[in-house]
């Protein structure tokens, strides 16, 4: 892409300040990174960097400490490189937390600071008083009318001591909800607006700490009260309060008719670096612009006009013949940013290992929403005497919750590795345990972040509420989880070797009702509404008839352009199973006509594709024939960034796939045939083609992964790979939990035994969501939380993203199918010796004992509860490629790496552990008693544990069974054993969630396990995954948990 032209970058308002602030927790940019950054400002057309990261050693913690020499010359390199490139370098001091504001010994601290930056070059300053308490100490107090004069008399007399420089500040009530009591009745807000020096810039986020919008009255109010324009500290695409979500959308929200109102605009983006492309590209394109597109283009879907290109890159519809060079629509400026991104992924680049480090273990107590914590600024909660602007006639609109349902909520939410769901019944002032970040320095070193362990940080989180809880309240009032730290990275990866030295995560174990998996959630408790109703994409009834193969949504016609040279199936079908390059089941044969959705939906406005030939959606059709295969497209990145978008809106690709999703489970029952002798029919037809669609964008999402995965840039792969990798766990997830489902053996109210708690799909969820009228942060994870809690089965982060970072992609689970019956037994033979090999305990002849003991009996009896996990063999930085387009092969003979996928792991389950006794004493033990009769005993060759399997054929009824207060709580059976699968820690995790989905759409809730009582190694194993001990007997030790 071609750099903008010196008229466009002029276009700008010469005294509108515009560019980055890095004002976020967790680890600072490198000094690298930051020079990269003031090119990309100067070639953009930006004008302004502010320093001001959290969590940098100087800035905050220990703002009264100099700078030592090593660090004096990383800032002065920083200065000078952005003023070589004509940025302003703002540098900015945290003093608000512990300075006392009448102590003119820190006010000499305060200026002897700032005058050693000035001597580095800079010339433009800014005093944070953001997140801290807004109460004076006792000496203050003696001094100061209020606060404000108080912050007023520090800012003013630094500003002077200065030589007035350009300067900067950041109130304590920095947004609308944080005005006490309102923004015009501040009397905070008003004494910086008449006290405060003019000349100083005051910063602003808007109505809240991370606005969906600005509009020009609430810019119009503040700036009615501070007597001047504010600077817009935007938080729009900060991720800092949420381990799980980055921000790769537009900008977007504001319009560009707002620039002759403000001051200024300064993105506070991404804490990954380089994941920043997009928010500040797309901001440079918003600064130039003075116009928003036409308001009946906004309604109509970008999302299908951007992807009708001719080889040039232009459709007959496309924006040149509509818009004007200085009008501003966020998805085309999506589109022109991401064709700049691009060669990025192809600069080689040394990544930096992650260390994850932990999130205070704190539960959040449920209380309407206090002064919102902004979460790109602190750790501390405001007091409770702030109130928000929402006015009593807006409350009527906005959807209810109770207040139990909040709880689940903030569970479901906020749940991470390190901090695991828990029960509410605990109080949550007892579990509270604030622990501060780590203190970084990024000025001794250009390219990594130093982390000093032995610092004390003197910052802790605060958490504290006495307020009496309603029994509901809107839900703009949901609360505010305490933030994490983001990745902190390093030079090198490290891992957590404590947990490693109690519990191998890969080790291989079994016996007769052993579970090899890895951490696991503890079960949320449910407090389900009766009102949580769920959305279904149900068929309209009267529909003007659709051609085969048709499909619309909505009432808005569109075409694709006859220039068009490939199509993706967002609403039409994915290449047929005949397609060599994508790859589908064998099963899926059937295609009948496409069903419409119902105006309500999310995806209802404005999409609608013409039919296309199953080839064209190929993605050899769509890119360059002498494109190096494993090479990133434009539109791969298009649909990463409409997978990880915004705060408030999830990317339509995204919403496709939550949708499908929805649809394929609770249409299920009523569509699909009990049994392949029935007849599929139309519908049948309509719910294998929403799998196979499913199933294509699924693969989409891993190839993009896998080629992030081989680019050159290895330090934005490593800023990208959690999230993509936490992805396609997730759709690994679902996508096993459909494959399940086409088998049709369920019962017929699958729907309602696999509605999630709290999902999109519930009452007011979406809306609440959409309608920024709260916080982010109330909403965690993202699309990919959003996915995963579609699952019948909760399950937190951990086992999804693993603690370490995986060598490769999510293995592929599926169910169980004949064909996979002797690997399946080969693996409990491998595994059955408390992870090891057991060939030697058994003679040559006797090889197949231990799995017909063990696992072969769930094969024959409860097959369609039997599920394997396959290892494709590929492995980061590996360039091969699939042998079809279709990463996710599902057909066993299909060849990845020129290797045919290797069955790893396996899970078996029974419904009812009684009836599977019973059933195997009349089906499956008369014939073990045959195969291997009594007079074995009598042979000299055999080992004991041989002699103990045949055993327990013939004396089956005499068996230890789980007591009655087990089995009635917990009925469920199972099995599961992995091999080691490096390149996916978590394997046996997913795996088991997989299989607890199949048993909860059975309407079982409760499994156990059965375990000597001497392996204390399995009691601990168990532990982790939320298992509790039971009941102990006989040598024999009943572990159970519910799901």
């Amino acid at each position: 892409m071609s750099e903008s032209s010196p008229d466009e970058l002029n276009s700008k308002r010469k005294d509108f300040i515009c560019g980055v602030v890095e004002g976020f927790y967790g680890r600072p940019w490198t000094t690298e990174q930051r020079k990269d950054l003031f090119q990309k400002l100067k070639k953009w057309g930006l004008d302004m960097y502010v320093y001001a990261p959290k969590d940098d050693y100087k800035h905050r913690a220990y703002w009264r400490e100099l700078y030592t020499v090593e660090e004096a010359e990383h800032l002065t390199s920083l200065i000078s490189e952005a003023k070589s490139h004509g940025i302003t370098f703002c540098y900015a001091l945290s003093p608000g937390l512990d300075i006392t504001y009448s102590s003119q010994k820190e006010i000499t601290t305060l200026k002897r600071k700032l005058e050693q930056v000035s001597q580095f070059g800079c010339t433009c300053f800014s005093l944070l008083f953001d997140d801290i308490e807004p109460e004076m100490s006792e000496a203050d107090k003696q001094i100061f009318q209020s606060f404000a004069h108080a912050q007023v008399s520090v800012t003013n007399e630094i500003y002077q001591h200065l030589g007035c420089p350009r300067f900067l500040l950041c109130p304590t009530q920095y947004c609308s909800t944080r005005a006490v009591p309102t923004v015009n009745s501040s009397e905070y807000l008003n004494t910086l607006g008449t006290k405060l020096s003019q000349e100083i810039d005051i910063m602003w986020t808007g109505p809240k700490v991370i606005s969906k919008t600005l509009t020009t009255e609430c810019i119009e109010e503040i700036t009615q009260v501070l007597r001047r324009p504010p600077v817009i500290w935007d938080n729009l695409h900060a991720n800092d309060y949420d381990q799980k979500r980055i921000f790769l959308g537009p900008y977007c929200g504001r319009s560009p008719e707002l620039i002759p109102l403000l001051r200024g605009v300064l993105s506070n983006p991404n804490c990954e670096y380089n994941a920043n492309m997009i928010p500040i590209w797309t901001l440079a394109h918003w600064a130039r612009c003075s116009l928003d597109a036409p308001a009946h283009m906004e309604a109509v879907s970008w999302d299908i006009k951007l992807e009708r290109e001719s080889e040039q890159g232009v459709c007959e519809d496309e924006v040149p013949l509509t818009l004007g060079k200085h009008v501003y629509h966020h998805r085309q400026a999506l589109r022109q940013a991401i064709n700049e991104w691009l060669p990025e992924f192809s600069i080689p680049k040394a990544a930096q290992g992650p260390i994850i480090k932990p999130q205070p273990p704190v539960i959040i107590p449920i209380i309407p929403i206090l002064p919102s914590v902004n979460t790109c600024m602190s750790l501390v909660t405001g007091t409770t005497s702030s109130t928000t602007t929402t006015s009593i006639s807006d409350l009527s609109s906005i959807p209810t919750v109770n207040t139990s349902q909040l709880q689940a909520l903030a569970d479901v939410c906020s749940a991470t590795p390190d901090r695991p769901i828990l029960s509410t019944g605990v109080s949550p002032i007892e579990t509270f345990n604030p622990i501060p970040n780590s203190v970084m320095n990024s000025l001794v070193s250009p390219t990594k972040v130093i982390l000093n362990e032995s610092i004390p940080n003197p910052i802790i989180p605060i958490a504290s509420s006495n307020i009496s809880l309603p029994t509901e309240i809107p839900v703009s009032t949901l609360p505010v989880p305490i933030m994490g730290l983001k990745t902190i990275e390093h030079e090198k990866i490290e891992t957590d070797q404590t947990m490693a030295d109690k519990l191998d995560l890969n080790e291989s174990v079994s016996n007769d009702s052993v579970l090899e998996t890895t951490s696991f959630i503890e079960e949320m408790k449910k407090d389900k509404d009766d009102d949580d109703t769920i959305i279904v994409d149900d068929v309209e009834p009267a529909i003007e008839q659709q051609q085969n193969g048709d499909m619309s949504i909505g009432d808005t016609p569109q075409t694709l352009s006859p220039s068009r040279t490939c199509a993706e199936p967002l609403d039409v079908d994915p290449p047929s199973a005949a397609d060599p390059d994508v790859v589908m089941n064998d099963q899926l044969s059937e295609n009948g006509s496409m069903q419409v959705e119902p105006s309500n939906s999310p995806l209802s406005a404005d999409m609608m594709v013409e039919p296309v030939e199953s080839a064209e959606v190929a993605d050899e059709l769509c890119e360059d024939a002498g494109l190096e295969e494993n090479a990133l497209t434009a539109d791969d990145l298009m649909l990463l960034c409409d997978l990880f978008y915004l705060p408030f809106e999830h990317g339509s690709r995204g919403l496709r796939l939550m949708h499908d999703f929805h649809w394929l489970t609770a249409h299920a029952a009523s569509i699909l045939p009990k049994n392949k002798t029935e007849a599929g029919g139309a519908a049948t037809g309509e719910w294998r083609r929403r799998l196979r669609r499913f199933s294509w964008w699924a693969a989409r999402v891993r190839r993009v992964a896998r080629r992030v995965g081989a680019a050159a840039n290895r330090e934005l792969h490593a800023e990208l790979r959690p999230y993509l990798w936490d992805l396609c766990a997730v759709l690994a997830l679902l996508q096993a939990f459909l494959r399940w489902l086409e088998l049709g053996k369920f019962p017929p109210n699958i729907a309602t035994n696999s509605q999630g708690s709290y999902t999109w799909f519930s009452k007011g969820w979406r809306e609440a969501f959409e309608s920024g009228a709260q916080e982010p942060w109330v909403f965690r994870g993202g699309l990919t939380a959003d996915l995963r809690r579609l699952l019948p089965v909760e399950c937190a982060g951990d086992a999804l993203r693993p603690h370490c970072a995986p060598t490769g992609l999510p293995l592929t689970v599926r169910p169980f199918m004949l064909a996979d019956e002797e690997a399946v037994c080969t693996i409990c033979h491998k595994t059955c010796r408390d992870g090891s090999d057991c060939s030697d305990l058994f003679p040559s002849d006797l090889q197949t004992l231990p799995a017909d003991r063990l696992v072969a009996p769930f094969l024959t009896l409860t097959p369609e509860l039997c599920m394997v996990i396959e290892d494709d063999g590929y492995m980061e930085g590996d360039s091969s490629e699939v042998d079809g387009d279709d990463p996710d092969a599902e057909k066993l003979d299909m060849k990845i790496n020129n290797v045919k996928p290797e069955i790893v792991g396996y899970a078996c389950a029974a419904l009812n552990s009684k009836e599977f006794y019973k059933k195997q004493e009349v089906a499956w033990i008369p014939e073990m008693c045959i195969k291997y009769p009594m007079e074995l005993l009598e042979r000299d060759d055999l080992s004991p544990a041989a002699k103990e399997c045949v055993r327990h054929f013939h004396e089956f009824s005499a068996q230890e069974r789980a007591p009655e207060s087990v089995s009635a709580a917990h009925p469920a059976l199972l099995t599961c054993c992995v091999l080691r699968a490096r390149s996916d820690p978590h394997a046996a995790a997913r795996l088991l969630t997989c299989l607890l989905a199949a048993l909860r759409a059975h309407g079982v809730n409760g499994v156990h396990a059965c375990i000597n009582a001497t392996d204390h190694y399995l009691q601990q194993f168990y532990g982790k995954l939320g298992f509790v001990e039971m009941s102990r007997s006989n040598g024999r030790v009943f572990l159970a948990r519910a799901f």
